[in-house]
């Protein structure tokens, strides 16, 4: 996709007009929420009339919904530089800031809007709104020790939290999770109820535990004649989640998964998700795996909704233990040595091994480059070589990327998530390169399917399965994120 335009001069009128007519389309397009072809379109807008700032504004948010927050930024930023009153396009530009947790430089995008328009009292809103945060992350940062010697799930007094009378959802047994239990909280769920919280507090501090023994790159064997299941992205959609054990049978000894990170964020039913997940996770601890995604770290959960849940639902503590347990999870599995796994995708540098994964020091939120936030963030593009990241984090990487990695580590194809594809699922780079999506019909409004990829030990090819989106409760998926994410829908 273009994204550089330069003012060439004066516009003849016959492109001035094509150029609207193909605006008009790609509004079309965008309301119907085919985010793809309305890029496409104001694209071929954009090379008729490059001078219109708004051309470039609109591509800019039609790329934040597709999460490609680099292209954003940089569209919403030469809308700005032909039209520096255009406010539209600084709030563009301060969503895709805030995407990418540079918080500061949405600041000062909001703070011209207010400037501009001072009696605006939406823009006032979302100024204050991303004043806090910033405030926020400054006092965190002024009375902040090392991380790594902090541990909040030691400080965590279970024996002072009594289980009420009134409550009668699932319980565990002996302080752990059984089939029993696992059976129950889905139930409960279904139900919009909530777990215990001394239960759930129990859970996570079990599950640290755990985790904090497991290898950064965890080695999966599956016998030649079992089942194996990878499940990517689902994004809080619990009902959906339901839906997968509905099809493809609950997690078991005989029926292992792996679910390949964001398991939260954007979905109204996150906690519900998570805590089905890490029960699984204690219930069968060596046939249920999950791998960390870009949404397991602190800055998504703060601007996509999951941080605003766990608060809502339990409390602002929970949501910090949240953060300790997500930085111990895996970056990525390889089964049976042959197929490697992880949410984002490989590598700036050519020269990565398995055993280089297996060294990354895990535990902390991922940097801005590197090997963790390249397993976290990066995508795959059809075109050879390495390009810069359409989400301003990682990198895109092409087939002979791809073919170059696994012959080099020995492996015969990755599979990876992270990307919202209509069927599900897409196979790229001859085959080597599988992305699997699991959450349905994302955010109630992309209309894609969902998948998930089945496998045997022995030859290891995958097979997919497709589905719906099934019903859910009426709750907006939005509803504990920041008032001022608004700001994608202007």
């Amino acid at each position: 996709m273009a994204t550089n335009a330069e003012v060439t001069g004066p516009v003849s009128k016959e492109d001035i007009e094509a150029a609207e007519v193909l605006k008009s389309e790609a509004n079309e397009f965008f309301k119907k929420q085919n985010y793809d072809k309305a890029i496409d379109l104001y694209t071929q807008a954009i090379e008729k009339n490059p001078n219109s700032a708004v051309l470039f504004a609109n591509r800019s948010i039609a790329n934040l919904r597709l999460e490609n927050f680099g292209y954003a930024l940089k569209d919403a930023s030469l809308a700005i530089d032909l039209d520096k009153s255009y406010t539209k396009a600084y709030y563009r530009r301060a969503a895709a800031h805030m995407s990418l947790g540079k918080y500061k430089l949405a600041l000062k995008d909001f703070e011209y809007v207010t400037k501009a328009r001072p009696n605006d009292q939406d823009a006032k809103m979302k100024y204050n709104e991303c004043n806090k945060i910033v405030k926020k992350i400054a006092f965190e940062k002024a009375i902040s020790v090392d991380r790594k010697e902090v541990n909040l799930a030691d400080s965590i007094n279970l024996d002072a939290m009594t289980i009420e009378d009134e409550y009668e959802g699932p319980a565990l047994e002996d302080g752990k999770v059984t089939v029993k239990f696992v059976t129950e909280l889905m139930e409960y769920y279904k139900q919009q109820k909530c777990l215990h919280k001394k239960y759930a507090y129990k859970i996570l501090i079990d599950v640290k535990a755990y985790l904090q023994q497991q290898s950064t790159l965890v080695d999966i064997k599956v016998p030649d004649d079992k089942k194996f299941t990878v499940c990517g992205d689902i994004h809080g959609q619990f009902y959906d989640l339901m839906n997968i054990f509905k099809l493809n049978g609950l997690p078991s000894e005989t029926n292992p998964y792996l679910f390949n990170g964001d398991f939260v964020d954007r979905g109204s039913f996150s906690v519900e998700c998570i805590f089905t997940l890490f029960s699984f996770k204690l219930l069968y601890p060596d046939h249920f795996f999950m791998s960390r995604g870009n949404h397991e770290t602190l800055d998504m959960n703060r601007m996509y909704g999951f941080r605003g849940e766990v608060a809502f639902k339990y409390t602002a503590q929970m949501a910090d233990l949240f953060t300790e347990v997500y930085n111990w999870l895996p970056l990525a599995h390889c089964i049976n040595n042959r197929v490697l796994v992880m949410h984002g995708g490989l590598f700036s540098s050519d020269d990565v091994t398995l055993d280089d994964i297996r060294g990354v020091d895990r535990n902390k939120q991922p940097p801005e480059d590197g090997i963790m936030c390249e397993l976290l963030w990066s995508d795959p593009q059809p075109m050879e070589g390495r390009s810069p990241s359409k989400r301003g984090v990682g990198c895109q990487f092409g087939p002979d990327v791809t073919a170059a990695f696994l012959k080099r580590n020995g492996l015969d194809y990755i599979i990876r998530s992270h990307e919202v594809k209509n069927d599900g699922y897409e196979v790229a780079h001859d085959g080597k390169c599988i992305t699997v999506f699991s959450a349905p019909n994302y955010c109630d409004t992309m209309g894609n399917l969902g998948a998930f990829i089945t496998m045997n030990g022995k030859d290891l090819k995958p097979e997919f399965t497709t589905y719906e989106a099934v019903p859910h409760p009426n709750v907006q998926p939005m509803r504990y994120a920041h008032s001022f994410f608004s700001m994608m829908c202007q």
